[in-house]
């Protein structure tokens, strides 16, 4: 491609409205265009990225055994009534009348469409398993989109579901689809990791995320280096070690701690370490207060509080229901003495000599002790987030922790769907059974702000070679005023051409440092530059996008090297 019949359109400086560098580099890079909140144009350039994309993600769903659909993107109500999800699927919907006044809504995900496929045409257990995928436009209308393509209202998605007989069946498609996803994205020459997640409003039983690694991550993943753990901050736990509680180091005494609410602030007005305080959290569930117990360094993971079957609908509690229930103000609610149900973290029960607080305003207890001071509580759960540094739950080692980037997400659906949909088939004894299913998902337009996220430099984009929009910028110098540049450049170009190479010909009558700066800006991996005073010594100037030096290669080799480079990506 000459740039001349493309349509480069870069900017210098990014928009102000850019967060992420994902975000103003697409924009400055020309990738995409905003046209409304959360709406983006995807330029040529960008185009070619997407398709670039698509291609490997094809490949490989096609490979695994998956059957490539296309279903609309406009949904009737209907299904979404029958499943029980037009409702609750909350304000992210976007919902719609056609000109008689019937509900669709703009598809966010499509178990529906899929299900009601399934129980149309699918009669029998002789037609399972299947597994359908597409590649389609989503719309989620996000209460703020942000970060580009990152979150915005509209994306593109490959989504794929799958039909079984039974479990045993799912898991292996399961399995099959957790493979292929690694694939893909190492295909995709992305740093990444696979990790166990929530399910969420998707619903099931068990769920995998895909996340590339960048510090700019909006999810907090656990791993352990020395194996196979990873999970979401939401879902990941750390080996509990056999209670070990130290000796009580005196009595326990009532201080003033007149202005020191936070746990932060009681630790630093002791003089204590914070993981020596244990914060009280008051909530409420079915008109009932309960104290939730963390140490003071800990963070609270709602997630896990909502699995406790009783806490599932909890709220905090308010001031009002604070001081009804234990007769104190938010600050100062500790565990002692109290006549409310008692949840403890499990880093709490081996906690020894703590800080708390002490039911009254303007007052902490020290030296506090479980089994002298107060009981030890009956309710002891996992319910904080975890920490680097905490044993790994499979005992291989230790806890890190990392940011990541969420671009894809299997989930083993079972029959959640297939039961409120009546999606059924008829097994070997001709019994009547409802539909194993498993969904997978993977945010195509989202893996390219990601790839951005994880690989950039203050000079632009570092595209992975497999989904660069092309694979080699060739830059004469003087192309429109030497004919020994222009004679080479064009038979060189037309080389690399006839060898499918997919190359970019800045043939622009600009600047020598325009055209580098555009090149490197939109991440091109390979670039050749050719100039009437290379010519003479008969080279040409070889430089990778991410080398921090370019080389001088005899112009007659220049081809058989680049294409030997291009075949070691």
């Amino acid at each position: 491609m000459r740039v001349s019949q493309f349509f480069l359109s870069t900017l210098r400086e990014a928009p102000t409205e850019a967060e992420l560098i994902s975000h103003a580099l697409m924009l400055r890079a020309g990738l995409i265009k905003k046209l409304g909140s959360g709406l983006y144009t995807w330029m040529p350039l960008g185009l070619r990225v997407l398709r670039k994309i698509e291609h490997i993600v094809r490949e490989e769903m096609n490979g695994s055994g998956a059957i490539e659909v296309l279903m609309p993107a406009i949904q009737p109500a209907e299904l979404w009534q029958e499943s029980g999800r037009w409702d609750v699927f909350g304000p992210q919907m976007l919902k719609i009348k056609d000109r008689h006044e019937h509900d669709f809504c703009f598809g966010p995900t499509h178990e529906e469409i899929i299900t009601d496929i399934a129980r149309r045409e699918i009669k029998s257990y002789r037609q399972l398993p299947l597994n359908f995928y597409q590649i389609q436009t989503k719309f989620r209308d996000e209460i703020r989109p942000r970060f580009g393509v990152m979150r915005a209202r509209e994306f593109l998605m490959k989504d794929a579901y799958s039909f079984h007989t039974d479990e045993n069946s799912l898991l292996q498609t399961y399995q099959r689809m957790f493979e292929t996803y690694s694939r893909i994205f190492t295909r995709l020459g992305l740093k990444f990791r696979a990790v166990a997640a929530d399910t969420g409003a998707i619903g099931g039983s068990g769920s995998h995320e895909f996340h590339v690694l960048a510090d700019s991550g909006e999810d907090a993943i656990a791993f352990c280096p020395d194996s196979d753990y990873a999970a979401n901050i939401e879902l990941a736990s750390s080996l509990l070690l056999p209670r070990q509680r130290e000796v009580p180091e005196g009595d326990m005494q009532k201080i003033s701690t007149p202005e020191q609410k936070t746990c932060t602030e009681v630790a630093e007005f002791l003089k204590i370490p914070l993981h020596k305080t244990v914060k009280t959290l008051a909530v409420k569930a079915n008109e009932t207060v309960y104290l939730l117990l963390l140490r003071g360094d800990h963070q609270l993971n709602e997630l896990k509080v909502r699995k406790i079957p009783f806490l599932s609908e909890f709220q905090m509690a308010s001031e009002g229901d604070i001081l009804r229930e234990i007769g104190t103000v938010p600050g100062y609610i500790g565990p002692v003495g109290a006549n409310t149900c008692i949840i403890a973290d499990q880093a709490v029960i081996n906690m020894s000599n703590f800080v708390c607080g002490a039911n009254d305003e303007g007052f902490h207890f020290t030296n506090v002790n479980f089994d002298r001071d107060l009981k030890t509580p009956e309710h002891v759960f996992d319910i904080r987030n975890v920490v680097a540094e905490d044993l790994s739950p499979d005992g291989k080692g230790k806890l890190e922790i990392c940011r990541g980037i969420e671009v894809g997400h299997i989930f083993q659906l079972r029959t959640k769907y297939s039961e409120q949909m009546k999606a059924t088939y008829l097994d070997e004894s001709g019994q009547m059974r409802y539909m194993e299913m498993g969904c997978y998902g993977i945010g195509i337009s989202r893996i390219a702000a990601a790839a951005i996220e994880q690989s950039h430099d203050e000079r632009g984009i570092i595209f992975p070679a497999t989904m660069a929009p092309f694979e080699l910028a060739i830059v004469p110098i003087g192309l429109h005023k030497s004919n020994s540049v222009k004679e080479t450049v064009d038979k060189l170009y037309q080389q690399f051409l006839d060898a499918h190479v997919d190359v970019l010909l800045d043939d622009r009558d600009e600047r020598p440092g325009v055209m580098f700066a555009d090149m490197e800006l939109i991440g091109i991996p390979h670039r050749i530059v050719i100039g009437e005073r290379g010519l003479k010594q008969s080279i040409a100037e070889y430089q990778g996008r991410t080398d921090q030096d370019s080389q001088n290669v005899p112009i007659d080799k220049i081809f058989s090297f680049i294409t030997e480079r291009l075949c070691s990506n």
